[in-house]
């Protein structure tokens, strides 16, 4: 099974091409599955650059399912969402949820204590931290995420990474942790390849991170984070060789909110 769960649209703001043409992407391909998974509305913020508006999602949901009748004998079309997880709009985000019937929803962290902090206009903030105190605080908030119940898939899990900031301490135990709490509600994780554009310059998440959730049973999906038709599926030559050298076989699949299971390609 070929998919790629991370697939954003123009209305998001800061993606561009039409989402059938990255449908059509998918298809050349050779994916069995794409699925769109646009920036639920960012609640903490009415910036029209990082989301859609709160009236624009059920267009949004219209069209994906459009794009999944009208392609349904050439690719399967999963209907997706990115929520965002910040403690202040958690209730306000469940209702948005509820509201709408996803085939998976991703869960995300890209703001704490207030500050995007994987927004490039805002990337100055990290000189001025402690990295590996910023480090501790996004796991905490990840773990935080994963206890929600309202999410499917922990998606790109060390997102943190983005701007090339590395901690100096050791950070295996707080990944040990996360993936404990993955593993009891029942969540996935994404590997994701936006990373290597990005001065991360590798996968979302690293190696350690991908090896401990085998060894620990965490599920596993993959999504390009694709902001245009030229990366649906992107890398994915990558992605694949970090699940299969960490022992996976499967990738986790989702239909209607339930998780299934498919060979590795």
């Amino acid at each position: 099974m070929k998919v790629d769960y991370h697939v954003h649209t123009s209305m998001c703001g800061h993606a561009t091409g039409t989402m059938e043409e990255s449908v059509l992407a998918a298809i050349e391909l050779g994916l069995d599955e794409v699925g769109f998974a646009d920036h639920l509305p960012f609640l903490y913020t009415d910036d029209p650059t990082l989301s859609m508006k709160p009236e624009e999602l059920s267009i949004y949901v219209e069209q994906v399912l459009t794009l999944k009748e009208i392609y349904e004998d050439r690719i399967t079309v999963r209907l997706g969402i990115e929520a965002d997880y910040y403690y202040e709009t958690v209730d306000r985000v469940a209702k948005m949820l509820e509201a709408h019937s996803f085939d998976y929803v991703l869960g995300s962290v890209h703001i704490l204590s207030g500050w995007l902090f994987d927004d490039p206009r805002e990337v100055h903030r990290y000189d001025t931290l402690d990295i590996d105190e910023l480090y501790h605080h996004y796991y905490d908030v990840e773990r935080e995420l994963a206890r929600s119940g309202l999410f499917d898939v922990l998606s790109h899990p060390d997102l943190v990474k983005k701007f090339g900031h590395r901690p100096a301490a050791d950070m295996g135990s707080e990944v040990e942790s996360l993936l404990r709490e993955l593993s009891d509600t029942g969540m996935c994780f994404e590997v994701n390849t936006a990373g290597l554009r990005w001065p991360a310059g590798e996968i979302y998440p690293a190696k350690q991170f991908i090896d401990a959730a085998h060894r620990l049973g965490v599920p596993v999906t993959m999504g390009s984070d694709a902001h245009s038709p030229g990366d649906v599926g992107r890398d994915f030559d990558i992605s694949l060789a970090a699940l299969k050298s960490a022992g996976y076989d499967e990738l986790a699949t989702f239909e209607d909110r339930v998780m299934g299971r498919a060979p590795l390609p």
